[in-house]
């Protein structure tokens, strides 16, 4: 693939239509969220080549836990194994890994392998692959605020200095660009607390494409198109 020069710096994936897909072949919702794994696995390769330097994946929200109980438990499953999987090959391929969300509802065995992930990719240099985990915008917002507070609390932070500039540095994703692009899959049009601060400026793009069918391909696509909109960031041109 040839990479797309006004590719987007930071692309945010809502990975969404992974039970559908399998429902829709009569076999369990489970197994169209092991399809999903592996779509994120080419999806990622895919980066380097089209250009995208940052992607951020929305595996699991916070409001994820309303489902059935096995469903979650599946879902707990295939995260321990995709890791222990693609450690390896993830670190080999220079890929930054990095999680968001709050891990204090996750089971510490998951959030050991996390921090191992972590920690073994550190010092890589290629894609930064961030993967939202327990993650919902409205939860991050508040968490920041909370830790903001305890620094202006504890003289730390004076609240004159408080601003938009000042405040995404006690988001989860204080080290990140904001994305210029957000994708999700499956045909619905919502954003699903996703990136809520971040994506002020995104550019959107709602696809019907189930997320195990999204292609590199299709992904190329996407990005083609993100590079003919004109962002003007509240602007206007002369």
């Amino acid at each position: 693939m040839t990479p797309n020069p006004r590719a987007p710096h930071h692309v945010a994936i809502i990975m969404d239509g992974n039970g559908r897909w399998a429902q829709l072949r009569g076999r369990p919702r489970l197994l169209g969220h092991h399809a999903g794994a592996r779509r994120v696995k080419e999806i990622v390769r895919a980066c380097p080549d089209l250009g995208v330097k940052y992607l951020t994946i929305f595996a699991f929200s916070t409001e994820n836990w309303k489902r059935t109980q096995s469903e979650v438990a599946g879902l707990m499953r295939l995260f321990k194994r995709y890791i222990r999987r693609e450690a390896h090959d993830l670190k080999a391929e220079n890929v930054r890994v990095r999680f968001i969300g709050d891990r204090v509802k996750l089971e510490p065995a998951l959030v050991d392998l996390m921090d191992g992930l972590e920690l073994a990719t550190a010092e890589n240099t290629g894609t930064n692959l961030t993967i939202a985990l327990n993650y919902g915008g409205r939860d991050e917002v508040t968490r920041a605020a909370r830790r903001l507070a305890h620094d202006v609390k504890l003289g730390k932070l004076d609240p004159r200095q408080i601003c938009d500039e000042t405040f995404p540095r006690y988001l989860d994703t204080y080290v990140l660009p904001d994305p210029d692009l957000v994708i999700r899959t499956s045909g619905e049009a919502r954003i699903s607390n996703f990136l809520l601060w971040q994506s002020a400026y995104a550019e959107y793009e709602f696809i019907d494409t189930l997320w195990p069918d999204f292609s590199a391909q299709i992904f190329a696509e996407v990005l083609v198109r993100y590079g003919l909109r004109d962002r003007r960031f509240g602007a206007v041109k002369a």
